[in-house]
């Protein structure tokens, strides 16, 4: 989806609030010059309209991590197991989860289908996410997982899979030698052959195979 002149809402906020600007939710004249201004500097197309490849720059200026105090050593892919299109914000996943009996948000990170990346529980806290392992990894969350008739499916946006990959950099940066893993892939290995096959998943997710995609970050 792009943005450009005339567009409004809460995008359009994260956009100004990124570039310093008024966050008035209205994208007007002051910046379109401040995206065109950005855009040169990181040698984009400078046509003031924020399209996919200005909006993961954008998002990557202003999301940073914070490194835990636990000792990581996993980082865990998770979907929210919502349809395509269907868009969660980090508060809408805390209020399901309360909802569940947790006390909080069970994932550290989530990424919407815009690519925005949100931060969930606090990576000090041990999370609540693949039964077994939580206490030394980090939960990574995309929103969606399922197609349009419940099934599961890879329905990571274009920029999912930019803003994913990049905060996995962020975080193999910041802990050294964790795995990057899907959550199918701690399933039990039920006839002991080394490796996790289809049939002995407890769940599809992430719903895509997230050893090959990630393990050369």
């Amino acid at each position: 989806m792009n943005y450009k002149k005339g567009d409004k809402g809460e995008v359009v906020k994260q956009i100004q609030r990124t570039l310093h600007l008024v966050d008035d939710g209205i994208f007007g004249h002051l910046t379109e010059e401040a995206v065109i201004a950005f855009q040169r500097e990181n040698g984009l197309v400078a046509d003031g309209i924020v399209g996919p490849a200005t909006l993961t720059k954008l998002l990557a200026a202003k999301f940073s991590i914070k490194k835990s105090r636990r000792k990581i050593y996993g980082i865990v892919i998770h979907c929210t197991a919502t349809k395509a299109g269907v868009d969660l914000n980090a508060e809408d996943v805390r209020r399901i989860h309360k909802a569940q009996g947790w006390a909080d948000i069970g994932y550290h990170y989530l990424i919407r289908l815009d690519g925005r990346i949100e931060n969930g529980r606090d990576v000090d806290l041990i999370g609540a996410h693949v039964s077994g392992y939580n206490a030394n990894t980090i939960g990574v969350c995309y929103v969606g997982g399922l197609d349009e008739k419940g099934n599961p499916a890879d329905t990571r946006t274009p920029n999912q899979k930019d803003s994913l990959r990049r905060l996995l950099k962020m975080l193999r940066a910041a802990y050294p030698g964790a795995s990057i893993k899907g959550h199918r892939d701690y399933s039990p290995d039920k006839n002991g052959n080394g490796s996790i096959e289809s049939w002995e998943w407890m769940k599809s997710c992430p719903c895509f195979s997230a050893i090959p995609e990630y393990e050369t970050l």
